[in-house]
């Protein structure tokens, strides 16, 4: 885990030793229960450590998060990349949704509670949760790394983030094409895209983080149902 001090380091990121200790035990946990839930298909170490820490932890370069800061992580599956986040930052104030509660339980049960770390867990759909009034427009960040389309990511991301606040996807390296497919929804749900990052990962391979600025509320009528957001997306 080593690698991942000295990777993070890199890039301005300071990883504390109880930080790398929660790290080493969080991969152990999840590739031991990925033989009984299916967490990643990933189960090489040092691919282990840059697709899913790594990668996670490119967030705090891209973001300005301010201590205290409330996320939501959107889709989160065995964590990422909520987790990562907490851990090298224990101060935010973290929130985990996904929509298969076992996920959720192994999180809550095996990760959160054996690292000794904070976070809410809420089984749900985003679409759904989002029209709560207790989580509608709360959020300082919401961060995804969910395989859909950035149209279709925003509609469920993007009502959970406050005026002011920024909703964040973490897509793969070409996402030039998809952010303009996507960019009559980010204006319609009250976004505007500020930062598109495209970056390297020490094993070669691409991404790109899209910071959407929340610049005005998103209308009542918005998420609609999952299957209206899939099949026409805005």
């Amino acid at each position: 885990m080593e690698r991942l001090r000295n990777y993070c380091n890199e890039f301005g990121i300071t990883l504390d030793d109880t930080a790398i200790f929660r790290f080493e035990k969080y991969m152990r946990t999840v590739l031991e229960w990925n033989e009984k839930i299916n967490l990643t298909s990933i189960t090489d170490e040092n691919e282990f450590i840059i697709k899913h820490f790594y990668d996670s932890l490119t967030l705090l370069r891209t973001l300005d998060i301010k201590e205290g800061a409330k996320v939501i992580d959107v889709g989160t599956g065995a964590g990422f990349p909520g987790i990562p986040l907490k851990i090298a930052r224990p101060d935010i104030n973290l929130t985990l949704l996904d929509s298969l509660n076992k996920r959720l339980v192994f999180l809550q049960e095996n990760v959160l509670t054996t690292l000794d770390l904070s976070a809410k867990v809420i089984h749900g759909r985003a679409e759904e949760i989002s029209r709560r009034v207790d989580y509608r427009e709360k959020f300082d960040f919401a961060v995804s790394r969910a395989v859909a389309n950035l149209s279709s990511l925003s509609e469920y991301c993007i009502p959970f983030v406050k005026v002011g606040g920024v909703f964040t996807s973490m897509k793969g390296p070409e996402s030039s094409e998809e952010i303009k497919q996507a960019s009559n929804a980010i204006k319609v749900l009250g976004g505007k895209v500020d930062i598109v990052e495209n970056l390297t990962l020490p094993d070669g391979s691409g991404r790109s983080i899209v910071a959407i600025d929340k610049i005005k509320h998103t209308p009542e009528k918005y998420p609609r149902r999952g299957v209206k957001i899939n099949k026409n997306p805005l």
